[in-house]
């Protein structure tokens, strides 16, 4: 007798067999596709733009505006859900595929789960070329998808109905994976999608897939603990790993046993209350003062789920210490391999709760955890200076924002950013009272990702504040799924920061010599020279008229009011202010590799040059 069959098309098959996969992990059930993002166009709308109305009671369906805009909202839901639950995007063929790499890349730097379903060319070649097709003269197989495949994790062109399953279970395998998981394409032909064929009953049977928590080697955590009982001056560095592994917990229980201080990346910040003795708050470039001072004579430095990169290491040069030896907890062994380090692979939960039952006993000594809290309170000045305002009739600086924002928001809020000198501040100065309220995509770091990165948290988590930081620079980007929030009813909120330009590349263009040539808004006069004047954009009208309540503030006791409203508010809302410009916010602590012109014309870029030599001659190869 032959095994039951269902009659139905590649496009149909893919979302009934999608709606009925699922993740457990630690018991906890989860959707593995809890919906889809879709824009439609020729390429999808008759393929899986019909099948997603078929199974509209098992696929939820969201509308975008913007393809890369989807996919960054996807990659917020995944993070806000540790990686536990994905979200799809449909595009058609032509640049709604194209529009997806950034968002695919940024997925994948940042090891989340996305699945992307571009529309394709025919398969059959039939109408050839076809509207938007990409003709290459001695390749006829490739379209503009394969553009994707450097930026995903896995990557297969469905040709024939009967490739999805095996496809399609390749698929979920890399989404489900914890060490391997990222960007995921499966390229649908449009004649394909289509197409009809007898489906196996099995292939949409629920499946579950088990995310697992693989234990250390015994010889290899027998080496860690050795390492670790044998430092005098050992540092954590929390990488965004701690909160995948939803491994806070366990860290902290080594933590308060053994006294090691920890240090975070921008990924990992929340790994550890900010109030936490141990807690030293960002490493690196963007790091705090008592974080960097200790880096710098740390002889053994633990990573735990971190990637080590080189914000993270100030490009070689924060690790001083002549004996310092690295060891890496992490669930790749790519990663956990870095820096010449003892590598510890595992699950970051898994390990740390080994860890810390074979350091039974051992603790670091009180002078060292007396110095580090000495470092944390002087710290904790600069950050209450920082944030303070002396007058509430004052135009606010960039950090009173934050510490406006900080006096508002609770321990369940989210806050959001990526990009310009808001991860800066946000990293050496932000009080993380909770595991996933820091939420920096600083991996890409992608002007553009904050607004719908929202949306994907307020749909993880219904009912948290979610605060989206931009400046006007990252605003300009991708503004476009305020239409989203406001159709989909999220009371997202959004801080606008007007500075009138590109105000970090601005000073780092300073810094190295391009005397910030390009960063600024402002007019250009008929000899071709820019005046001083900024020009007459109103970013508060333009949230308006995308369907925000926005809400201005001049003032510092204006934009406390203006949070606090915003924070009560049931619908999308704008907290729009302009900024004092000058810089407010404690310098660098540690370099940045961003190599100078080696000879030019331009005093300010000669005396650039002579500053980048003195720094990169710090710089060590750990081997």
């Amino acid at each position: 007798m032959s095994a039951p069959t269902r009659r139905l098309t590649t496009a149909q098959a893919l979302v009934r067999f999608l709606s009925a996969q699922y993740t457990e992990r630690d018991g906890v059930r989860r959707r593995l596709i809890a919906g889809t993002w879709g824009i439609f166009g020729h390429g999808n709308v008759a393929g899986v733009g019909q099948a997603l109305v078929e199974y509209a009671d098992v696929m939820p369906f969201h509308q975008g505006r913007n393809e890369q805009s989807m996919v960054h909202a996807a990659v917020g839901h995944a993070r806000q859900l540790n990686r536990l639950s994905a979200q799809a995007v449909t595009t058609s063929i032509g640049p709604g595929a194209t529009n997806l790499v950034t968002g695919a890349a940024l997925a994948t730097v940042n090891r989340l789960p996305v699945l992307l379903l571009p529309g394709d060319y025919f398969a059959s070649h039939a109408p050839d070329p076809l509207l938007q097709q990409l003709e290459h003269p001695v390749e006829a197989d490739v379209s503009v998808n394969d553009t994707l495949r450097p930026v995903s994790r896995y990557f297969d062109r469905i040709t024939r109905p009967e490739a999805l399953i095996p496809s399609a279970l390749q698929a979920m395998r890399v989404l489900a994976d914890p060490a391997e998981t990222g960007a995921v394409t499966l390229a649908l032909p449009q004649d394909v999608q289509a197409e009809a064929y007898d489906w196996p009953e099995e292939f949409f049977a629920e499946r579950v897939w088990y995310v697992r928590r693989p234990a250390p080697d015994p010889v290899e955590l027998a080496a860690a603990v050795e390492a670790i009982r044998s430092a005098e001056r050992p540092l954590i560095v929390a990488g965004g790993g701690v909160h995948h592994s939803e491994a806070e917990e366990a860290l902290r229980t080594l933590v308060d046993a053994t006294g090691i201080p920890v240090s975070s990346t921008q990924a990992g910040k929340g790994s550890l209350r900010h109030d936490h003795p141990a807690d030293l708050g960002g490493i690196g470039h963007t790091g705090t003062a008592v974080s960097d001072g200790l880096a710098r004579t740390a002889d053994l430095v633990i990573g735990v789920g971190t990637r080590h990169t080189d914000f993270t290491t100030a490009s070689g040069t924060l690790f001083q210490n002549p004996d310092v030896r690295f060891l890496n907890l992490n669930i790749t062994g790519f990663d956990a391999h870095k820096l010449a380090a003892r590598p510890l692979v595992c699950d970051a939960r898994t390990g740390l709760e080994q860890l810390a039952g074979a350091l039974a006993g051992h603790r670091v000594s009180e002078a060292y955890e007396a110095e580090y809290r000495t470092g944390k309170e002087h710290w904790a000045e600069v950050v209450e200076t920082a944030f303070r305002a002396g007058d509430d009739n004052a135009v606010p600086t960039q950090t009173q924002v934050l510490g406006a924002l900080d006096a508002v928001a609770g321990d369940e809020d989210v806050v959001i950013n990526a990009a310009g000198s808001l991860p800066g501040d946000l990293h050496k100065l932000w009080r993380a009272r909770s595991p996933r309220q820091y939420h920096l995509e600083y991996g890409y770091s992608c002007m553009g990702y904050e607004i719908p990165a929202a949306i994907g948290v307020q749909q993880a988590a219904p009912g948290t504040p979610v605060w989206a930081l931009v400046g006007d620079g990252t605003y300009l980007m991708m503004p476009t799924e305020i239409v989203t929030a406001v159709q989909e009813g999220l009371p997202l909120n959004v801080v606008l920061i007007q500075n009138h330009g590109y105000a970090s590349i601005g000073g780092l263009s300073e810094e190295t010599g391009g005397e910030r040539f390009g960063t600024a808004y402002r007019f250009r006069a008929a000899d071709g020279t820019f005046t001083g004047d900024p020009l007459p954009v109103d970013l508060a009208a333009n949230a308006a008229s995308l369907g925000m309540h926005v809400l201005r503030a001049k003032t510092v006791g204006e934009l406390r009011g203006a949070l606090a409203a915003a924070r009560a508010s049931d619908r999308p809302t704008c907290v729009y202010v302009e900024t004092d410009p000058a810089p407010t916010a404690p310098p660098a602590e540690a370099w940045w590799d961003v190599p100078v012109a080696e000879t030019a014309s331009r005093e300010a870029a000669v005396e650039a040059r002579a500053r980048y030599d003195r720094k990169v001659a710090d710089r060590r190869l750990h081997l």
